[in-house]
């Protein structure tokens, strides 16, 4: 049976057929502890983290994956295509559907693209992604040079190069779609853990700012009930969530997510199944 090629009109059916992702939580469990923990958090904590997303994957933006994965080949994107955040959303999810399927095409890295890219750029996406070695966007979402502009740091960390490096991306680039993508196994964010588990203060390092700007995400994650066994992936998706709400208060990109022009998502990747889970 032959695969069916990805088109931009049908990446623009399958995206428009998605439904927003629900807040509301999950039916019955939690306890006494449930009233106290509205929408995601509530099942955050009923489910362990990043298993979230695996619940999430047949339906709201995992039903992108679903239905955008399965239709396997890259689709031609000429860079004069204005693509909606939701088109962009479904070219990463079928790309990354391919990536774990080990059926990557490896699009846009031919010697006649790098050589059209002299005069400038237009990439579809923007991802801030963690700087470990084993989370590649590019890789994982099976794309190439010219389509994602990536920014990298230690546990997503923002700093002030960061955000502006972010919004250059969406306010001189254009970029529809922005994603703080999470990973499993996160090191920076085990980091954290370690840290307030041995009450350790800081020493002035730029390690201890890193730890400082994750701390907040696991102390929710503590304050939500969150196990030895579950903390550091309740931890990675809090960190994603807070990272998310931070650069939607970022003067550029509020104004633009305002506006329309760009949609702010979190996602986490689980570096074992190479799965990208859309929170």
């Amino acid at each position: 049976m032959s695969t069916p090629t990805v088109t931009p009109e049908t990446e623009a059916v399958a995206s428009d057929t998605v439904a927003a992702p629900s807040d509301a939580p999950p039916a019955g469990g939690g306890g006494a502890l449930a009233r106290y923990l509205p929408g995601r958090r509530e099942a955050l904590f009923l489910l362990g983290g990043s298993v979230l997303g695996a619940s999430l994957a047949g339906g709201a933006w995992g039903a992108t994956a679903v239905s955008a994965g399965a239709a396997g080949a890259a689709a031609e994107r000429g860079d004069d295509d204005k693509l909606t955040s939701r088109q962009a959303l479904a070219r990463l999810a079928a790309g990354n559907a391919r990536f774990v399927s080990g059926a990557s095409v490896h699009p846009d890295q031919s010697v006649e693209r790098r050589t059209a890219l002299r005069e400038g750029q237009n990439p579809f996406a923007a991802v801030l992604a963690c700087a470990d070695s084993r989370v590649a966007p590019e890789l994982l979402f099976d794309q190439g040079l010219g389509d994602l502009f990536v920014v990298r740091s230690a546990g997503q960390v923002v700093d002030h190069a960061v955000l502006g490096s972010l919004q250059y991306g969406v306010g001189e680039l254009a970029t529809p779609l922005l994603v703080v993508l999470g990973h499993s196994r996160c090191g920076a964010v085990k980091a954290t853990v370690e840290a307030i588990e041995k009450h350790a203060r800081p020493s002035g390092t730029d390690i201890d700012a890193l730890v400082a700007a994750i701390r907040p995400a696991v102390e929710e994650a503590e304050e939500l009930g969150a196990t030895e066994k579950t903390l550091l992936s309740v931890s990675i998706d809090l960190n994603v969530e807070r990272t998310v709400e931070q650069l939607k208060t970022a003067p550029v990109l509020a104004g633009a997510a305002k506006l329309r022009k760009v949609k702010i998502v979190g996602a986490t990747y689980d570096i074992g199944t190479g799965q990208v889970e859309w929170l």
